[in-house]
Order: C-alpha cells, then sequence, then structure tokens
C-alpha cells in the first residue's frame, strides 16, 4: 500500500521521535527507531486516508457555506 501523506526526512524524523517518546511516556517502554517507524507507516498507509477524507468533506462543507455567503451581498436589479 502507498502512504497517503509524503512526508519530508525532517518530518518523518521528528514523528518518529514524538512516538518514542510517547511509548515511553505513557508505556514506560523504549521503542528503538525501526519500530517506530514501523508505527508511523501502519498510521499512515491505514489511517491516515480517514483523516484526509474528512479533511476534504470538512472543507467542502467549509467552502460551500462561504460560496453561499456570495448571494447575500448580490445586488439585485430591478
Amino acid at each position: 500500500m502507498t502512504q497517503i501523506i509524503n512526508l519530508t526526512k525532517e518530518e518523518k524524523e521528528q514523528m518518529i521521535s514524538r512516538i518514542q517518546a510517547y511509548y515511553q511516556r505513557e508505556r514506560g517502554e523504549q521503542i528503538g527507531e525501526l519500530k517506530a517507524m514501523m508505527i508511523l507507516d501502519f498510521f499512515n498507509e491505514e489511517l491516515a486516508p480517514t483523516f484526509y477524507n474528512r479533511g476534504i468533506r470538512d472543507a467542502h462543507a467549509y467552502m460551500t457555506v462561504k460560496i453561499d455567503d456570495l448571494f447575500e451581498i448580490e445586488k439585485y436589479v430591478e
């Protein structure tokens, strides 16, 4: 499966570090870079599409309201 979001090297490194920190803080476990990268890849491949699609739907709903607002400033011609 392909990644839904292409991350820069820096973004990926930061996310891997945050996953490692989460495991340490919440579970008292130290996990390596490889395990953290595999978790990140799982989220990116399996879960990110749901969040991405929700963002698309939310943006569409927002833009629809804003476009409809344009009709409120329409000038009526007699």
